[in-house]
Order: C-alpha cells, then structure tokens, then sequence
C-alpha cells in the first residue's frame, strides 16, 4: 500500500522500503521509532533497528550538530501527523 497521500508519507514509504532491503537509513530509523504505533495502525513493519530513537538523533548529529534537535523534532512531528492520519483514515 502507498502512503505518500497522507502526511509524512514520503518517510514513512522510504523507511519501510530501507528496513526491507536491511539499510539502516533515517527514514528507516524514524519508522522503527514509531513501529509499535505504525502496527497498530495496519501496517506490516519488518524488523526494526535497535536503539533507534537515539542512533537516529546520532545520525543527526554527525550530520548538522548544530540543527540535529530541530531536525529530530521535525521528524518525530511529521511521524506522529502520519500515525494520526493512518488512524483517522482506518
């Protein structure tokens, strides 16, 4: 199933995609943060990186330590605005 139509989408789809094919992506660890709500959801998630709300601010981090926070909560907000779609659309 497509979830580019519902807020944060594109993410979502592109973690999904990478935990699949085994890299451990940003989008990737941003779908293993919000797995357990994800399932809950309907969706069939595969196996989920360890630790993954941290190794994902690290990632981050190495990249812009700087905007690394802003940047976190940017995600984080886009997943949470994905899972309450995901629920108003079920």
């Amino acid at each position: 199933m497509a979830y580019e139509h519902l807020p944060g989408g594109d993410l979502v789809g592109k973690g999904l995609r990478d935990l699949a094919a085994g890299q451990a992506s940003i989008e990737a660890l941003l779908v293993s943060v919000g797995a357990p709500r994800l399932r809950a959801g309907g969706i069939e998630v595969p196996a989920t990186l360890p630790d993954a709300e941290h190794a994902l601010y690290e990632r981050l981090a190495a990249e812009d330590s700087d905007g690394a926070h802003s940047r976190f909560n940017a995600l984080i907000r886009r997943l949470v605005s994905f899972e309450h779609a995901l629920e108003c659309a079920s």
